[in-house]
């Protein structure tokens, strides 16, 4: 009888595609893995704050024995079969509470699973609790007076970004095998960033919410996968991808197996370098220099590296983010105008909202023009070269006391979010776009790169992380991870 496989001792070393393949094999149990990762988040959770909501142990080991038993039946649920699965606190998921980072609403238990939850519940994923989320998603810096703050999986007295910072911490430090998030403003790349990992914002429609009021005209934002490698990302990507008759404005295209991504060849790749926009964008420094290493690696490996930029006035798409970002927040009326819960909504909040009660139909029609035009200018650039590349955040993980930087490498943001303007390019034209690690400053700090493509091109966009990740090695680069009582430390690479 051969024998089984020699996995490690801590199976939460594990990545996803490998700890799917053992329980399917039967190589370990969903009790092991159940135990292995509760007890790995009794041990660093305290510290680093990216799981919220969590069930009691007892009930998360009972769960992992009638996936056990389940197996035993002859039952295979789904590729997550058994894994511990913790849906981003912006999202419904039947049995636990989704609190939003508000204390408005803190406590208030979902009714149903929101389709993402049901879509990843259905591979066989077992739901232990939340990860953290800045108050409504508001803002890349996971705090909130509800759960306080997370920390970077680097270095916890940092922040882990936003606002899928509670997914990207949980991956850094092992918590969880994969995790879901969402994106607006960055919200998948800048904790990806910011917490060493992987982060996918797909096409505009790839991935439906299925839950939002406005299923026409707001499309902003939309959810994704995170992963601690490319390879993961796109597991859990084939999982919440796909047409829903219930958004039409969903794609009907459907993407292949996970098994048909291929790492790109690079030789000859055409790759466009934003960087800062020629001087536009404020950079602390080192930024450009970690993503400009990597760029001479890709050169040197036989890609075609450029500079460019868009023809479209910069200060423009940010007047055009402001106004749409703006009218978004037009649902949340209800809230400032009653006093009571006004008083418990945060400034950034109160300033979104304030923001949008005088926009005319003329300024949205001009924001929604310039945003066509800036498609447009994006798609330009696209025609001449394969990728774009962009640093996925202006600055590097700050403390986690700071509730966003009011100066970047001297120039004052004039807004909470104006630090993160670096991601709205990908966003207002819905294109599909990935963060990859760039590497690390001095003081150990992470940053990451945004490989986007054109519409519709998730499929080559992730091919392209799969040949970036094959020739780097920033994700080996890990954390050596704090207990309560201990302080941070720098990162070690793994075997």
């Amino acid at each position: 009888m051969p024998s089984k496989p020699a996995l490690p001792s801590d199976l939460t070393e594990l990545t996803a595609a490998l700890l799917s393949q053992a329980i399917r094999n039967r190589d370990t149990s969903c009790y092991e893995v159940m135990q292995a990762y509760t007890k790995r988040i009794a041990q660093y959770n305290p510290v680093y704050n990216a799981i919220v909501s969590m069930l009691d142990t007892e009930h998360c080991l009972e769960l992992a024995k009638e996936a056990d038993r389940a197996l035993d039946r002859g039952e295979y649920w789904g590729w997550m079969h058994g894994m511990p699965h913790a849906i981003k606190d912006l999202a419904n998921a039947h049995g636990f509470p989704t609190s939003m980072g508000s204390p408005l609403f803190a406590g208030s238990m979902a009714a149903k699973d929101d389709l993402l939850a049901a879509r990843i519940r259905s591979k066989g994923a077992i739901f232990i609790g939340k990860t953290n989320t800045p108050e409504f998603g508001m803002g890349s810096q996971t705090y909130n007076p509800v759960f306080g703050a997370t920390g970077s999986a680097y270095n916890p007295g940092l922040t882990a970004g936003g606002s899928s910072g509670g997914a990207a911490c949980a991956l850094g430090t092992r918590m969880l095998p994969v995790a879901d998030g969402g994106d607006l403003m960055g919200s998948l790349r800048n904790p990806a960033a910011f917490n060493n990992v992987i982060g996918f914002r797909p096409s505009q429609g790839r991935v439906p919410s299925g839950q939002d009021d406005d299923l026409f005209y707001q499309q902003l934002g939309t959810l994704g996968p995170m992963g601690r490698n490319t390879r993961d990302t796109i597991l859990l990507l084939d999982t919440i991808a796909g047409h829903n008759a219930g958004n039409p404005m969903s794609l009907r295209d459907a993407l292949p197996p996970p098994t048909d991504y291929t790492a790109l060849e690079l030789s000859n790749l055409r790759i466009g370098w934003l960087g800062d926009y020629d001087g536009y964008l404020a950079m602390e420094s080192g930024v450009l220099d970690v993503c400009q290493a990597n760029l001479k690696l890709l050169s040197d490996l036989g890609a075609i590296v450029e500079n460019c930029r868009p023809q479209f006035d910069m200060q423009e798409l940010w007047q055009t983010w402001l106004t749409l970002r703006h009218w978004m927040r037009n649902k949340m009326h209800p809230l400032y105008e009653d006093p009571d819960s006004r008083a418990l909504l945060k400034p950034e909040a109160i300033w979104e909202i304030e923001g949008s009660y005088d926009l005319s139909a003329k300024a949205l029609y001009r924001a929604g023009l310039a945003r066509t035009a800036w498609y447009r200018a994006i798609s330009t650039l696209l025609e001449k070269f394969d990728f774009l590349v962009l640093p996925s955040a202006q600055v590097f993980p700050f403390a986690k006391q700071t509730h966003w930087p009011e100066s970047v490498n001297g120039k004052m943001m004039d807004t909470y979010h104006r630090w993160m303007e670096v991601v709205i390019g990908p966003s207002l034209a819905g294109l599909p776009v990935v963060n990859v690690p760039a590497g690390f400053d001095l003081q150990g700090r992470p940053m990451g790169m945004q490989l986007i493509g054109a519409f519709g091109e998730d499929q080559g966009v992730l091919e392209f992380a799969l040949a970036y990740e094959e020739v780097t090695d920033h994700l080996a680069q890990r954390p050596v991870l704090a207990k309560q009582n201990q302080n941070p430390v720098r990162g070690e690479k793994s075997d």
